[in-house]
């Protein structure tokens, strides 16, 4: 299933919708009782409402078209955001590093979250915003100490995501996590594709800036793939229910253009997955 989170109309509440016929969006929050206060609570009860969730969607009461309606961060407050850098071999290259001997993580402030089709804010305090071409994971039973044999089971969906990155406040100290962690800078979407409909390790990636094809890459290429990553995070910290796991990005990054080259406002940063969708942002200097 493809589930998302909209509003019907400006100033309308969020409402929990599957998406259906490519191009259709079918309300699930309206039926009596209300199948889940949100997609956190729909994700932790997922086993006990799956089935209600299909056949809502089967029958399709109240579809609209996706055009009609907006679409906003699957999980508009995830509890957690944790990120890969450093996990593609192209992109370590272009980076002047050397392989990771370990997985090296850093979190996203759980304030970046944003829409799919929301802007991405430039910053007063920078002029070297970047992108980063992202799987993102869902986490859905998680838990701890997770085995990789086992890390499928843990997994609820994948998204596409952005990895919006402040450079030069990214690299000014050894610790990422404020340059990581600007406002809006985790646009993250369209919707949540469930874990039974996608080989994470076969999905074509790309990002094009204003048009141009910056990066391209399949996710076969990851150096720590995705079971890989939820086994090590478990062992440090519980996995919960809608936590987001940014599974790293392949080469063609701004910063390692020559010249660097950075967004502006006005550029249009479009982020594809195959089978996943594609989410799209404008971005905004910062009022």
């Amino acid at each position: 299933m493809r589930l998302a989170t909209f509003k019907a109309e400006p100033g309308a509440a969020p409402e929990l919708g599957a998406v259906v016929a490519g191009d259709k969006i079918v309300p699930l929050s309206r039926g009596e009782p209300p199948i889940a206060r949100d997609m956190i609570d729909l994700i932790a009860r997922w086993p006990a409402l799956k089935d209600e969730a299909r056949r809502r969607a089967e029958a399709g009461e109240g579809a609209r078209p996706l055009a009609a309606v907006t679409l906003l961060a699957p999980i508009p407050r995830p509890g957690k955001i944790m990120a890969i850098g450093l996990n593609y071999a192209d992109h370590i290259a272009e980076s002047n590093a050397k392989p990771p001997e370990h997985q090296t993580w850093f979190s996203k402030a759980v304030t970046a979250a944003a829409g799919p089709f929301a802007p991405i804010e430039i910053p007063r305090a920078s002029a070297a915003v970047d992108y980063e071409a992202e799987l993102v994971v869902v986490i859905g039973a998680g838990g701890r100490n997770v085995s990789r044999a086992a890390a499928p089971n843990a997994v609820f969906g994948f998204c596409v995501g952005n990895d919006v990155s402040v450079r030069d406040w990214q690299m000014r100290t050894g610790q990422w996590v404020i340059g990581k962690s600007f406002d809006t800078h985790a646009p993250f979407g369209p919707w949540i594709t469930t874990a039974d409909e996608v080989d994470p390790h076969a999905l074509g990636i790309r990002c094009l800036v204003n048009g141009e094809t910056r990066q391209e890459s399949n996710t076969r290429h990851l150096v720590f793939d995705a079971w890989a990553e939820v086994e090590h995070l478990s062992q440090a910290m519980t996995l919960e229910p809608g936590d987001l796991i940014f599974t790293g990005t392949p080469a063609g990054v701004g910063a390692a253009m020559r010249p660097p080259t950075f967004l502006k406002a006005g550029d249009v940063v479009r982020v594809e997955i195959d089978g996943l969708g594609a989410i799209e942002n404008r971005c905004e200097a910062q009022g």
